[in-house]
């Protein structure tokens, strides 16, 4: 590596006018920023940068020799697309240096309307594999925004497979998380994190118990709550990397404390790059940053699985506290009821929906065809202490469906590293004779396409809330689309009747607010050790809020943990909203065979108009949560404009 100024590009926040013109002051090679309407920063109206600011912004940036990069990066909502067209092409005319997008039918507007835009892909897209990446290179976009989660030996390893420019979070706020796949305050809500709004619940206080019994293992503290990303102390190591653009967070942030990071890092990077066999870092000026830190600091995943420490546990340096736990709404509470009373029904297929049931195990999936499912999903992840499905049991599974005039989808994980990937496509070669390939994100999308002729069917880890992007997954040979567990009934609506592409609509069953790699088990559980008790994996744990809402956690065998909301989504009384749809699934990963079996022949008997309430009483009884109506409380998961 020749290393030059040019060798690396350190990336500003900006979220006014005044605090960008600090950061290019205090040696920012380039700035993000929003517009007022389509990022993903909206909580106050005071923020942001209107169109006659952008428009100065990038004049005033260009004669500086700095980039601008702008952000596009929430998602996009049916009755945004019309003004979101008009944004894109007013952005085409000022020509930033780049739009930072997460929603799919940002890119294919853009494709489609033929704007010369470059596209830099956003973190919230959850890019972690190689197969992602050079799907997005094909698509002509230039960056990746890669996930927190990676570490400095996972991006450099990524970028030389394929070449791509990446950029990295080196300090700031970050999610505990998987990035995109966090949908706590969207469905708790109304305001989704993914749409620019999130209320942050992983920085409520928990409490840790045993699952089974209740018991407090680890009373209340602030169990999720990353400490602050800091990067300053390994430069070295950080621009050894191969990472090109080194990213601050920190768009709600007054230009006084963006000016200060900005700039110390700005030293420390071109002290590096005038001698690197000689740099030290300053340690009077490393200890003015830290006592100025807002939270404590940690280096997070970049070298190294995060533990407990990483954790701001007292909650005493959190600067703010966006909201605080509620008790979640009942499947049947009034304001839903209300709601649903007031809107018409789906109407866009005249054939009855498909029952599709997604499973965790052989018996469960002969439960499913039992109850009456059209469809079910196998594969994929499955919680300990199940263990995951065999060559075998696939092809069990595809020959007794087959025998059952039952169609058999592969599942796949809402996170797919290249690990998985690798074995994905090794499972592939088997040619078992699967209806299709149920894809959680662009890398399985990629890889199963250019991999088999399996038909394709996009999960609902796709974030799908617009139609346009239904239309470009069209495109890519997809036969079905599943609705984001985040919209309103209204919304999904819309999305059904517009979108090009059969819709399937989650109706039940449990729901992960959150996935995240970090091992709450192993940072809770007293004296846990991974060598000597690994079995405490396969018991079931769960975390408290304040509220008083049990939110499970389950494991998967890729070590994931997965958070569950307080209570499973029930639509039962609604069904006939949603008739018009494509398919209703109910997601049965946590449910035993019997509770699979008694839930898909109540879905059953509810599409095909029979009398369902006995047997629903009867359910009620032997789940494992009580039942609630998630987003659908909400008129609207509420916008950006």
């Amino acid at each position: 590596m020749n290393l030059t100024r040019d060798s690396v590009e350190l990336l500003a926040p900006a979220g006014t006018f005044e605090t960008f013109k600090a950061a290019i002051d205090a040696g920012a090679d380039a700035v993000y920023l929003g517009g007022k309407h389509f990022n993903m920063r909206v909580h106050k109206n005071d923020f942001n940068l209107d169109d006659d600011e952008l428009k100065a912004a990038v004049t005033y940036a260009h004669e500086r020799g700095v980039k601008l990069d702008i952000t596009l990066n929430n998602l996009i909502s049916v009755e945004e697309i019309p003004p979101l067209e008009k944004y894109l092409y007013f952005l085409n005319e000022i020509q930033p240096d780049a739009v930072i997008v997460q929603d799919l039918a940002v890119v294919h507007l853009i494709k489609k309307l033929g704007l010369k835009l470059p596209i830099h892909a956003s973190v919230m897209m959850n890019i972690n594999s190689i197969s992602a990446v050079e799907f997005l290179k094909n698509l002509g976009i230039t960056r990746v925004v890669v996930g927190r989660e990676l570490s400095f030996s996972e991006v450099k390893y990524l970028r030389e497979k394929t070449g791509i420019e990446t950029e990295y979070f080196i300090h700031g706020d970050m999610c505990v998380a998987e990035s995109g796949q966090c949908i706590h305050s969207g469905v708790t809500f109304g305001q989704s994190g993914n749409r620019g709004r999130c209320l942050k619940p992983c920085r409520w206080a928990y409490k840790f118990i045993d699952g089974t019994t209740g018991e407090i293992l680890d009373d209340t503290s602030y169990k999720l709550a990353l400490n602050d990303m800091c990067l300053l102390r390994n430069i070295p190591e950080l621009i050894q990397s191969g990472i090109y653009s080194f990213k601050i967070e920190g768009r709600m942030r007054p230009p006084e404390f963006v000016s200060r990071i900005v700039s110390t890092y700005r030293r420390a990077i071109d002290s590096y790059i005038v001698d690197p066999t000689g740099y030290s870092l300053d340690e009077n000026i490393w200890q003015d940053f830290f006592e100025k830190r807002v939270r404590d600091l940690t280096t997070l995943c970049s070298f190294q699985k995060p533990t407990k420490k990483d954790i701001g546990l007292s909650g005493k340096r959190e600067p703010r506290f966006f909201s605080e736990g509620v008790v979640e709404p009942s499947f049947d509470d009034t304001k839903t009821a209300e709601i649903f009373k007031a809107e018409t029904a789906i109407k866009k297929s005249a054939v009855k929906p498909e029952l599709t049931v997604r499973v965790s195990s052989l018996d469960a999936a002969k439960a499913a065809i039992s109850g009456g499912a059209n469809t079910i999903y196998v594969g994929g992840e499955v919680f300990k202490p199940l263990k995951p499905f065999t060559v075998d049991e696939l092809k069990s599974a595809v020959e007794l469906a087959k025998n059952s005039n039952v169609k058999i989808i592969l599942n796949t994980p809402r996170v797919t590293r290249d690990n998985y990937l690798n074995e994905l496509a090794e499972l592939l070669r088997k040619k078992i004779n699967f209806d299709g390939v149920l894809v959680s994100n662009l890398g399985s999308l990629n890889l199963v396409k250019n991999n088999s002729n399996l038909p394709l069917y996009a999960d609902h880890s796709f974030n799908i809330f617009n139609h346009v992007a239904t239309e470009f997954l069209q495109s890519l040979g997809v036969k079905r689309a599943t609705a984001s567990l985040e919209m309103s009934f209204a919304q999904v609506k819309s999305v059904v009747e517009n979108s090009p592409l059969p819709t399937e609509i989650i109706i039940h069953g449990s729901t992960e607010s959150m996935i995240t790699e970090h091992n709450l088990i192993k940072f809770y559980y007293p004296n846990f050790n991974e060598f000597a008790t690994p079995k405490i994996l396969n018991k079931h744990f769960a975390l408290v809020d304040s509220a008083g809402e049990v939110h499970s956690i389950r494991v998967d065998q890729f070590n994931y943990n997965h958070i569950y909301f307080g209570k499973d989504l029930c639509l039962l009384p609604y069904v006939e909203k949603f008739i018009g749809a494509a398919a209703l699934r109910i997601e049965a990963q946590d449910y035993s065979p019997e509770i699979v079996a008694q839930v898909t022949k109540i879905y059953r008997a509810a599409i095909d108009g029979k009398d369902f309430s006995a047997d629903f009483e009867e359910l009620k009884k032997i789940t494992p949560r009580k039942f609630g109506s998630g987003v659908y409380h909400f008129k609207e998961s509420k916008n950006s404009i």
